[in-house]
């Protein structure tokens, strides 16, 4: 009997033994389990605070995603490893992602000190057309269009689509405004007659002339420049004193030139 009781004892301390070591066994595994957490964390949170300073391209990325992924690999193992990368780094890295595109962008921008500024060109207002006296002297017949006037040429009433000015025989006669010498011809009813086209459809008709020798045609005239000599040359005019006979046309309609003159 006394043999039984001294062989369970055995049996007894062999169990308790064992399950002392097993406890000690478990203990030391959660240590250094625990242990190996704490620091796959700190690497992990160093490699982030790496990852935030370093220059994002490409090498250096996958780099520090290596080396978070050799940490914990060592610690957990590969399934919880895919857990972190799916949770966690696959967060990290679409954020990297998006930087590393908006810095991509931003280098494709044009600087906008280097950008050529294009001004637009401000046209100068065009001065306005101030019409002179071709020659100074007293409006021998009125401009009439509505109304007739008597021709002592004629001897009958007519229209009259410009005005006579009276001047001495070979008085200068000058442009009225800048221009271009659109015709000298000798008209059949007025004599010798120049022709001076302005801009904005204004011409002005010079009639009555002695002579047209100090232009010619095409040549571009300024205000006040010497076009002829008045004359006695126009054949429905002849009985009429020396005289200018001076017109103008508005779009090729005639138009009172007092209304013009200055």
């Amino acid at each position: 009997m006394r043999r039984v009781n001294s062989g369970l004892k055995k049996v007894l301390y062999v169990y308790v033994g064992l399950l002392v070591v097993l406890i000690i066994a478990s203990i030391t595994v959660y240590v250094v389990y625990n242990n190996k957490v704490k620091e796959s964390a700190k690497q992990s949170l160093l490699a982030a605070q790496k990852l935030s300073n370093l220059s994002l391209d490409e090498n250096t990325l996958t780099e520090v995603s290596s080396e978070i992924s050799k940490g914990i690999n060592e610690v957990i193992g590969d399934g919880v490893n895919e857990l972190l990368e799916d949770e966690n780094l696959g967060e990290e890295t679409n954020e990297v992602d998006t930087n590393v595109n908006t810095k991509e962008i931003e280098t494709n921008v044009e600087p906008e000190n280097n950008r050529e500024i294009i001004e637009p060109e401000i046209e100068e207002p065009k001065k306005e057309l101030e019409f002179i006296y071709p020659v100074q002297g007293d409006i021998a017949k009125e401009f009439a269009i509505d109304n007739l006037v008597f021709s002592e040429t004629l001897q009958e009433w007519i229209v009259h689509k410009g005005i006579d000015i009276k001047a001495p025989r070979t008085t200068v006669v000058k442009s009225s405004e800048e221009g271009t010498i659109e015709s000298i011809k000798n008209d059949p009813r007025y004599g010798l007659t120049i022709i001076v086209a302005h801009r904005d459809g204004y011409k002005t008709i010079y009639s009555n002339l002695l002579t047209s020798e100090f232009v010619s045609e095409g040549e571009t005239v300024t205000k006040g420049q010497s076009l002829g000599t008045v004359g006695n040359s126009g054949a429905f005019e002849i009985a009429d004193e020396p005289h200018l006979h001076f017109e103008m046309l508005k779009d090729e309609e005639s138009v009172d030139p007092k209304l013009y003159l200055k």
